[in-house]
């Protein structure tokens, strides 16, 4: 399976601008600059792709992990915090935190610790990074 996205940028990297598009259609020229990616512009950046790709992976992983166990969550809900630093080499995705909160009624916590953390390391978005992965699982009534 492969799929596809593609960006155009024009101009230089302060005062430039460019969209990402994608073959779904989802993003169709989404505008992303310096100041979405920097600072506080109006659009979208790489990290924050990431970040929403990061938490739907980890959220189907989860439900597959939790089915393998025999358990089916009501709900996963997934935020990601993407972490940009500048290293040595240059700006750098350096951390990545999950916060997961998942409502399985009569759910046993252990069982749950165990499918979140499988989750955690196994969706393909994890083993993608090369970055620090965190997390705080819990599971709501």
């Amino acid at each position: 399976m492969k799929r596809k996205a593609s960006a155009v940028w024009k101009g230089g990297l302060k005062d430039g601008k460019g969209s990402i598009s994608t073959d779904s259609g989802v993003l169709d020229n989404t505008q992303y600059s310096f100041s979405t990616r920097f600072e506080e512009g109006k659009g979208t950046n790489p990290e924050e792709l990431i970040a929403a790709a990061h938490a739907g992976c980890f959220s189907m992983a989860l439900s597959g992990q939790l089915g393998n166990a025999g358990i089916t969550a009501e709900q996963i809900s997934t935020s990601a915090t993407v972490t940009l630093e500048k290293t040595d080499a240059g700006f750098t995705v350096t951390a990545v935190h999950l916060d997961v909160s998942a409502k399985i009624p009569g759910a046993d916590p252990k069982a749950f610790e165990t499918a979140a953390n499988n989750a955690k390391t196994g969706c393909p978005i994890s083993r993608l990074l090369n970055a620090k992965i965190t997390m705080d699982a819990k599971l709501v009534s």
